[in-house]
């Protein structure tokens, strides 16, 4: 028997575009509860996208980069009689989203010598474009699935 869903904290718009997506990348981004530093780095980042693309809104770009970086099949380890099988599965809207946003951080972290607000812009620019090591580890997530394939009817 499956168990149920937890309920999860549900977290409120933030204060300058009212976009839930935003806040919760704002808090994912966020280090030793620092929210304020987090949050500024975050507008920092979309006012250098807006400049950089010269689009009117760039919660577009960002919006666009969470759907290209977000995963729609992954690998779950699965032990079947003795030997471990690498089954693909659809991936949950939840943790798409989740898992785009922590691929986007994570390869903006990784960029060094620049502040971090810019090295999300870069990131979330590349991402919007289907470009970048976010939509790359994606990418990888799919050819895995896809190369798997045949250990599909595992799944539970």
């Amino acid at each position: 028997m499956r168990r149920p869903v937890k309920n999860r904290n549900m977290v409120s718009p933030d204060i300058k575009f009212g976009s839930l997506k935003l806040e919760k990348f704002i808090n994912c981004i966020m280090w030793d509860g620092k929210k304020n530093t987090a949050r500024s780095a975050v507008y920092d980042a979309l006012d250098i996208v807006k400049e950089k693309e010269s689009v009117e809104d760039p919660m577009e770009v960002f919006e666009n980069a969470i759907k290209n970086a977000g995963p729609l099949v992954e690998v779950r380890s699965r032990r079947i009689g003795g030997a471990n099988y690498q089954v693909p599965r659809e991936v949950r809207n939840e943790r798409r989203l989740a898992l785009a946003m922590r691929w986007i951080i994570e390869s903006a972290r990784a960029r060094k010598g620049i502040t971090i607000a810019n090295a999300l812009a870069e990131e979330i620019i590349q991402a919007s474009k289907g470009e970048g090591n976010a939509v790359k580890k994606k990418k990888d997530t799919h050819k895995m699935a896809e190369s798997n394939k045949a250990f599909a009817h595992f799944a539970w």
